[in-house]
C-alpha cells in the first residue's frame, strides 16, 4: 500500500509491476563501485604468479563490457605489490654488503670474491622449492634474502684467514691451501648449527606452517646444497681475482690493511728488541772528578 497525494491509500500494483527474478543475496562495494569476489586456492604443483597470469588471460577472453574491471586481492595483490620492493631489496643488500666488506678489508677485490656466492646460491634455492613441492611466493622470497645473509659467511672465513696467512709472509699458493684446510671445520660447524636450527622451522605444524616451511626450505637447501661449491670456487676465484688485480695494479691495496698491521707488529717488535738490549746494557762506569786540585 502506498499514500495518494490526497492522503488516501493505494494498491501498489497500481504503480509498479512486480516480477519475480535472480539477484544477488549481497551487494559488496569498493570505491562506491559493485564487485563479485570469486575466491580461488592454488592447486599443488602450481605457482602462485602463474595462476594469476592465467587468471588473467581468462579474464582478456571473456570480453567484459567497458564498465568492468578486474583486480587481484589477499596474497596475490601483497605478491604483485611487493615483487618491484624485493628487487629492489636484493639490490640494495648486495651494494650494503659490498660497502661493509670492502670498508672492512679495504679491498675492492675481496668483496667481489665473496660476494660471488651469492647468485651461487639461488639455483640451488630454487632447486630446494622444486624438488620439496614448494612454489616461489612472497615467503620464499623472504627466505632467499634470508640465504644471502648466511651464506657468505664462508667466503669471508676463508679470504680472511688466507690474507692473514699472506702478511705473514706466506705465498699465494700455500696460503689458499692452508687457509682453506684450516677454516673447514669451523665452516661445517656454522653449517651444521644454522641447518640444525631450521629443522624444527621446516617440520613444524601448526597455523602459518606453510609459510614457515617455506622460509626453512630455501635456507636449508640453499644452504646445504652450495657449500661444497663454494668452498671450491671460493678459492679459485679468490686466486683469479688477484691476478687480474695484479694486471690492473690493484694488488697492492688489496692486502694493504694486513701490510700495515706486519709493518706496525714489526716496529713493535723491533722497539721490544732495543728495549730488552738497553736493559741489558752493562752500567757505565762512574768517573768522579776532583775539586779544588784533588785527585
Amino acid at each position: 500500500m502506498n499514500l495518494a497525494p490526497g492522503g488516501g491509500l493505494v494498491r501498489l500494483d497500481n504503480v509498479v509491476k512486480i516480477e519475480p527474478a535472480a539477484t544477488a543475496s549481497r551487494i559488496d562495494r569498493t570505491d562506491r563501485q559493485r564487485e563479485t569476489r570469486i575466491r580461488a586456492g592454488v592447486a599443488p604443483g602450481y605457482g602462485q604468479a602463474d595462476r594469476i597470469e592465467a587468471l588473467k588471460r581468462a579474464v582478456v577472453a571473456l570480453n567484459l563490457p567497458a564498465g568492468y574491471s578486474t583486480f587481484v586481492t589477499g596474497k596475490a595483490k601483497e605478491m604483485e605489490k611487493t615483487f618491484t620492493e624485493f628487487l629492489w631489496v636484493f639490490l640494495l643488500s648486495v651494494v650494503f654488503m659490498y660497502m661493509i666488506l670492502a670498508s672492512q678489508f679495504e679491498s675492492v677485490i675481496h668483496p667481489l670474491t665473496i660476494l660471488l656466492s651469492l647468485p651461487l646460491s639461488v639455483p640451488f634455492a630454487l632447486f630446494s622449492l622444486w624438488y620439496t613441492g614448494n612454489t616461489l611466493n612472497l615467503y620464499s622470497a623472504l627466505g632467499i634474502l634470508v640465504l644471502f645473509g648466511v651464506v657468505k659467511k664462508n667466503a669471508i672465513l676463508q679470504i680472511d684467514h688466507m690474507n692473514n696467512l699472506r702478511a705473514h709472509g706466506m705465498n699465494r699458493a700455500a696460503a689458499i691451501m692452508q687457509g682453506n684446510r684450516d677454516r673447514l671445520r669451523p665452516i661445517l660447524m656454522t653449517t651444521l648449527a644454522l641447518v640444525a636450527g631450521m629443522l624444527p622451522l621446516w617440520v613444524g605444524t601448526g597455523p602459518g606452517a606453510e609459510e614457515r616451511r617455506a622460509i626453512a626450505v630455501v635456507v636449508i637447501g640453499g644452504q646445504t646444497l652450495c657449500l661444497l661449491l663454494t668452498l671450491l670456487v671460493t678459492p679459485v676465484a679468490y686466486s683469479l681475482f688477484e691476478d687480474a688485480a695484479h694486471a690492473l695494479r690493484l694488488s697492492a691495496p688489496s692486502l694493504a690493511p694486513w701490510r700495515r698491521l706486519a709493518q706496525r707488529g714489526q716496529r713493535r717488535a723491533w722497539r721490544h728488541r732495543l728495549r730488552k738490549a738497553w736493559s741489558r746494557r752493562p752500567p757505565t762506569p762512574e768517573i768522579s772528578g776532583g775539586r779544588n786540585g784533588d785527585n
